[in-house]
């Protein structure tokens, strides 16, 4: 059997930007910042290398643990960029949607993620998910509360955003081989790509490498494949 065609929806776990600040003797805010604009990067690469849909790990549940000044400065941060660059997504019709909680930013930031929103909505062409203030399990327990029964397409309606696809291949950058939390439901039958390059490092060569391994491989979602019949 041929191995898969080239994925339409990637996720990304963007790993490495307080190493690779560390490594330089720069303030780590600096490694986010770089890592931010590696992101943009990232969603033109990927959007003209066919990838439909990229889901991008930005804040999880769990981070609000770092030092306080460390989160306060990834919120101004988060508030900054969204203001900078989403007016250059929206010109390239890419849509970006925001998952994960909402209830814990301030007042302005959440004003700036509901503006990011709104101002990209229509567009069809890509879509940027940013998961923000986001854990696997908050997400399947939200959805739990709020179901009634039905079944899985049910279900699968009360999470953060039900539009959006399962991920065809799963890529963490920075060496760590594990899912820390993301896309539980989503990544049941993903493809992992593991880059030791740490994220501010990751560029259009090391995404192609993950894209092309993912194409080399048999998915088979739980069902036997030949070589094993």
């Amino acid at each position: 059997m041929n191995g898969a065609e080239r994925p339409r929806f990637v996720a990304v776990i963007m790993d490495g930007n307080a190493r690779w600040a560390t490594q330089r003797g720069l303030p780590i805010l600096e490694g986010h910042r770089e890592g931010a604009q590696t992101l943009k990067r990232t969603v033109r690469d990927a959007r003209e290398l066919g990838v439909e849909e990229l889901t991008a790990y930005a804040f999880s549940t769990e981070n609000w643990t770092r030092p306080n000044v460390e989160v306060i400065g990834l919120m101004q941060l988060f508030a900054e960029l969204i203001e900078s660059e989403v007016p250059e997504l929206h010109e390239e019709e890419t849509r970006v949607r925001f998952i994960g909680r909402r209830d814990r930013v301030t007042a302005g930031l959440l004003e700036r993620i509901e503006w990011a929103e709104e101002l990209t909505a229509a567009h069809r062409r890509n879509t940027l998910f940013v998961a923000f203030d986001y854990g696997g399990r908050t997400e399947i327990l939200d959805a739990a509360a709020a179901y009634e029964g039905g079944g899985e397409e049910e279900f699968r309606r009360r999470l953060y955003a039900p539009e959006m696809n399962d991920p065809d291949l799963v890529i963490r950058t920075s060496g760590e081989q594990r899912l820390s939390n993301f896309l539980l439901w989503q990544s049941a039958y993903s493809e992992l790509y593991f880059s030791d390059r740490l994220w501010p490092d990751f560029d259009r060569d090391e995404l192609e490498r993950a894209l092309a391994e993912y194409a080399s491989r048999q998915r088979r979602f739980g069902a036997r494949g030949e070589r094993q019949a």
